[in-house]
């Protein structure tokens, strides 16, 4: 069978999933949307940012795997390539309290595919605060973003302005490199602090004092917002050829690279490693303005999210690919989807003309709806580029998301159904977040697309176990049976008895799958080429969706099946 052939076949089944069991006739507001041929096939990884469960779908919106949390998560989520999830949590109810406002992370755990706990790190004390992303080195390691606590007179001392600290502390970033050793500790192996890397012309009696704009390896420390936590560096990512890291720096309203290679000590300074240039930024870029290179008309980024490189074999590899939110970005609120081609040489070494700003000047690609405002998510929210060049892609603070082909038809789109009370039942409306303007409750900080042959997939169970969102039915519709080739000896079974369903020319060693009216698959048995018992006695009154599969799991027969009390 085709790969279209493959997805034309997903999408009737979710058409008998919510038509042959007479599920009520509510308008769609969550769940799968669109699913055309041209959609990459795989599996999406996403974490309702009000919900402790992070689920896994297939192109057709079914849930095939889940873990559950006691945390709702920090922020991001990963599939290893153990078949692992990596999982941030926001430590509520009782968040950092020296973090007011920012304490949304404080503990990174990894789950096992059976949702056992192997790993777990807490990084939340009064002076630092993982929060947002966590990536995975080659070596098993985990990158995290976290905040250093600078209290006022640090500040001021390390060239403040005053008027600069709307509290009386500032929460710059670091990164630290975390080595799991043992089930519930880890030791910090590496680490990079922007801290060390500051720069002022305010005061010539403070430390870092300089001539910003002849440092364009250095962060100044007076310009982004004056709040608290002035960098907010929000995701992270990993370039193993360079042995770089990336950072979405959205108080910037920049992407900076810096030197992995260093040494921790190095990292605290100007010199060494393969860059040549210790913990200073090799490259940045987005608003030249933030090293005195330009003016508003050089920002070509506006409070972005999930930055990062495309990788080795995809379309446009070597490139970054941001999700470009575009807070204040001229001309209204609208977000796009932005590719850029980074000025580096084979050595990992970015070129910056002399008395100019870093390139590029111009996108390589780019996603803008039509019209530019009908999209616009200006918080979370992210994009990864697929194996065959469509870009998935997630409007975080609506739930949305959407796979667009490189000519930016729309091919594959689904709401995320899960808010604060889990799933949502169909026709239902998404309710806004009371504490975040123009936020849903569904809202997803970032999601993630996995091929089937990814290694963390290979040999699990990934059967259908029906959508996420809930459906109303009615009994009383569902008294009639429609069974194809299948002959059955009631079409309503009364509870506590069992009917037999007899097949005719089904392939050996197949398999019958029954699904509740909300999706949820309840059973999963052998069948012979004769008959199979089914036994209804622990099943609830209802309508059933029965799938029976071939061998190789193409769909030989389908149909309903009415319980009643």
């Amino acid at each position: 069978m085709r790969h279209s052939e493959r997805r034309t076949t997903a999408v009737a089944l979710l058409l008998l999933a919510t038509a042959s069991l007479h599920l009520s006739a509510q308008p769609r507001t969550v769940g799968l949307f669109l699913y055309d041929s041209a959609a990459f096939t795989g599996y999406t990884l996403f974490a309702p940012m009000h919900y402790s469960v992070t689920y896994l779908i297939n192109d057709s919106g079914q849930l095939c795997h889940s873990w559950s949390s006691r945390w709702m998560p920090g922020r991001s989520v990963a599939l290893l390539e153990n078949g692992d999830l990596l999982h941030t949590c926001f430590m509520a109810p009782a968040p950092n309290p020296f973090f007011p406002g920012g304490g949304e992370g404080g503990r990174v755990e990894e789950y096992d595919w059976d949702g056992n706990v192997v790993w777990a790190f807490n990084y939340s004390d009064s002076m630092h605060l993982q929060h947002h992303e966590v990536k995975q080195l080659p070596n098993g390691n985990v990158l995290m973003i976290a905040y250093d606590r600078m209290l006022y007179n640090q500040a001021i001392a390390a060239g403040r302005r005053p008027d600069r600290m709307q509290d009386s502390v500032v929460w710059p970033d670091h990164v630290i490199e975390v080595q799991k050793t043992g089930d519930t500790t880890g030791t910090i192996v590496w680490e990079w602090h922007a801290w060390d890397h500051l720069i002022q012309d305010y005061d010539s009696t403070k430390a870092n004092y300089g001539a910003v704009g002849q440092h364009p390896e250095l962060v100044d420390f007076n310009f982004g917002p004056a709040q608290p936590c002035w960098n907010h560096t929000n995701s992270i990512n990993y370039n193993a050829e360079f042995d770089q890291i990336s950072l979405s720096v959205r108080g910037n309203s920049e992407v900076w690279v810096i030197d992995h290679s260093t040494t921790t000590e190095q990292a605290r300074g100007h010199s060494g490693g393969r860059g040549g240039k210790g913990g200073d930024l090799l490259y940045r870029w987005g608003n030249p303005q933030a090293y005195r290179a330009g003016t508003g008309a050089d920002e070509k980024l506006f409070q972005q999210h999930d930055a990062g490189w495309i990788p080795d074999g995809y379309p446009g590899a070597g490139h970054m690919l941001i999700f470009n939110n575009g807070i204040g970005r001229p001309g209204g609120g609208y977000s796009s989807v932005d590719e850029i081609a980074p000025p580096v040489d084979s050595q990992g070494h970015y070129y910056l003309p002399p008395g100019g700003h870093y390139g590029p000047d111009t996108l390589a690609w780019s996603y803008v709806a039509s019209p530019p405002t009908s999209f616009y998510s200006s918080e979370i929210s992210g994009a990864q580029r697929q194996p065959n060049g469509n870009t998935l892609i997630d409007a975080g603070i609506i739930g949305n998301f959407f796979e667009i082909a490189p000519d930016t038809e729309m091919v594959w789109r689904y709401v995320n159904p899960v808010t604060d009370s889990g799933p949502m039942w169909q026709g239902d409306t998404v309710r806004d977040d009371p504490g975040r303007p123009g936020q849903k409750m569904n809202a997803v900080f970032k999601i993630a697309r996995y091929a089937p042959d990814y290694p963390g997939l290979v040999g699990r169970n990934l059967a259908p176990q029906g959508p996420i969102e809930r459906y109303h039915q009615s009994v009383e519709e569902d008294r009639t049976l429609h069974a194809g080739r299948l002959t059955l000896n009631a079409s309503i079974v009364a509870r506590g008895t069992s009917c037999v369903l007899r097949f005719a020319n089904l392939p050996a060693q197949g398999t019958i799958e029954l699904y509740t009216a909300a999706g949820r698959l309840v059973l999963s048995r052998p069948v012979s080429t004769s008959s199979f018992v089914l036994s209804t006695s622990s099943l609830a009154p209802g309508a059933y969706l029965y799938i029976v599969r071939e061998p190789g799991g193409g769909i030989a027969l389908r149909g309903k099946v009415a319980i009643i009390g």
